[in-house]
């Protein structure tokens, strides 16, 4: 028997393609939409596609037509997304949409967004509730979209996703220390002692959150992570382990001494870590993978799409993304520092 009819946007895109297989294999009739009506391999005949431009006026509403069941938003951003899916109460259930870890805040207003600056680094609780403070809506296009959600007449429930990782990704933060691996580097040399921990989740566990969900409708935030927030320096020996190489780890007291030895995609003063509780009381979440678990199959993909091919035109957003702040690859200058080590 049919649970109904889910409407999934961005169905195409990292989160959608572990998250359309996940509703259909829980009952659900899948509608995918995506700017080209795109049908993705793991998809099984069943999925409808849908071709949707939803920043076209009107697109949206009229791809959904008479409604569905619950609607599923990979892609949502800002007070106008926000408006557009609460026009759509009248004919939608409940809807899912996904936010991120970056609207948090501390108590002295540092976030993601002050990073840079002296003394910028947040200071969160280890584990961070969903309670924890927030940007204003001013400063933050996720939590204007939230806000505007949560005043709506649409049943929605949230998800404040972690450091997404697993296939599909576009800047994959594990290319760090898979290209190493490949490049038969023999050290990992890593700031702030290796202990930085930038709390992860995999596609699947999101999936399953949404799955969830899905299922049971509510208007709530929740954060989404993986059961496990393991430190740089535990990802980078998990890493090795997937590769089936051994490096030496090499770590230093507090930040990099240039803004690129020592520095990873996850390094960070203070620890990042989510409180799954909540999720787990209001769900029944139950992770479907750990990290460590999962990166097998992301290592060898990584692996396969760098094979013969600079990482730059293998990984365009990833060199986007982090050049030119941080040269992921800068074993020269890993090499000076520790000659004069």
């Amino acid at each position: 028997m049919s649970r109904g009819i889910a409407f999934v946007v961005g169905a195409t895109g990292m989160l959608g393609r572990a998250t359309v297989p996940a509703l259909v294999a829980d009952g659900w009739e899948v509608r995918a939409a995506s700017r080209r009506g795109t049908r993705m391999e793991n998809w099984s005949g069943d999925v409808r596609t849908v071709a949707v431009d939803r920043d076209e006026e009107g697109a949206l509403a009229a791809a959904v037509g008479e409604g569905c069941d619950v609607l599923v938003d990979m892609v949502a951003y800002g007070k106008q997304h926000a408006q557009q899916l609460a026009g759509l109460a009248d004919r939608v259930g409940s809807a899912v949409v996904i936010s991120t870890v970056m609207v948090y805040e501390d108590s002295e207003g540092r976030s993601f967004a002050t990073q840079g600056r002296p003394d910028g680094a947040p200071r969160y609780p280890v584990p961070m509730a969903e309670t924890q403070s927030t940007l204003s809506a001013e400063d933050s296009g996720k939590v204007a979209l939230e806000q505007g959600l949560l005043a709506s007449a649409l049943p929605t429930t949230l998800l404040r996703a972690g450091a997404i990782h697993g296939p599909g990704c576009k800047a994959p933060r594990e290319l760090f220390f898979v290209k190493r691996a490949l490049d038969g580097r023999p050290v990992r040399v890593l700031a702030y002692d290796g202990l930085s921990r930038f709390q992860t989740v995999h596609s699947s566990n999101v999936a399953e959150l949404v799955r969830l969900a899905a299922a049971k409708p509510g208007a709530r935030v929740l954060n989404a992570a993986d059961p496990q927030a393991p430190t740089v320096a535990e990802i980078s020996a998990a890493v090795d382990e997937a590769v089936g190489v051994r490096s030496e780890l090499v770590t230093f007291e507090g930040a990099s001494p240039d803004g690129t030895v020592g520095a990873t995609p996850w390094s960070g003063e203070h620890p990042i870590v989510l409180d799954m509780a909540a999720a787990e009381r209001e769900l029944g979440y139950r992770a479907v993978t750990s990290y460590a678990g999962s990166l097998p199959v992301t290592v060898a993909l990584l692996a396969e799409r760098l094979r013969g091919r600079d990482w730059r035109e293998a990984f365009p957003d990833m060199a986007r993304t982090y050049d030119p702040h941080l040269d992921l690859f800068d074993y020269a200058a890993e090499d000076a520092w520790l000659a004069a080590r």
